[in-house]
């Protein structure tokens, strides 16, 4: 009994320790993300996100890499990066958005930041920025100790809408 009881109790640590980015689509636009492991990290399944909407990834372990994203009829050629870093040193999550691969990308990856704190952000709403990973070596990454991030995609619509309500939906991670 007391072995079931260590097996639960351990597999309950590793839920509440899971790694995770929630992916959220600013705009009408469905994307594919589209997950490129460093070497000894798994492979994960690419995702669809309709426009408008979001979905949730889980990471393993330590997993290390990057994603970019594929609007709905574009080619499959990758864009700004998001990248990341889980249970890196001192078990801190590592991250920020890469401009090196195609800083002329601004309908993809904009901006992460931790689901909890919203603080530190690694990106922004409208490229060219300084907040952005640009060269190798690049001081632009940034740390946090949350295991759960959130990813911004695509565009906020750039007009007003007069004479109606916004109203804001929150998302439970």
């Amino acid at each position: 009994m007391r072995y079931i009881g260590a097996i639960i109790i351990s597999h309950l640590a590793l839920l509440a320790a899971a790694n995770s980015v929630h992916f959220i689509n600013q705009d009408t636009t469905s994307r594919r993300i589209i997950f490129s492991p460093e070497e000894g990290s798994s492979t994960l399944q690419s995702i669809d996100i309709p426009g408008n909407s979001g979905a949730h990834q889980n990471f393993p372990v330590g997993w290390s890499g990057n994603w970019y994203s594929v609007s709905k009829g574009g080619a499959n050629v990758p864009g700004m990066l998001g990248e990341v870093r889980f249970d890196g040193y001192n078990g801190a999550t590592y991250f920020d958005v890469s401009a090196i691969v195609n800083p002329n990308d601004n309908e993809g990856v904009k901006q992460i930041f931790p689901a909890s704190t919203n603080k530190p952000v690694s990106g922004c709403q409208i490229f060219p920025c300084a907040n952005v990973y640009k060269k190798a070596d690049d001081l632009q990454t940034v740390s946090t100790d949350s295991k759960d991030l959130i990813c911004l995609l695509g565009n906020i619509p750039q007009h007003r809408r007069r004479g109606k309500r916004l109203v804001r939906k929150f998302i439970e991670i």
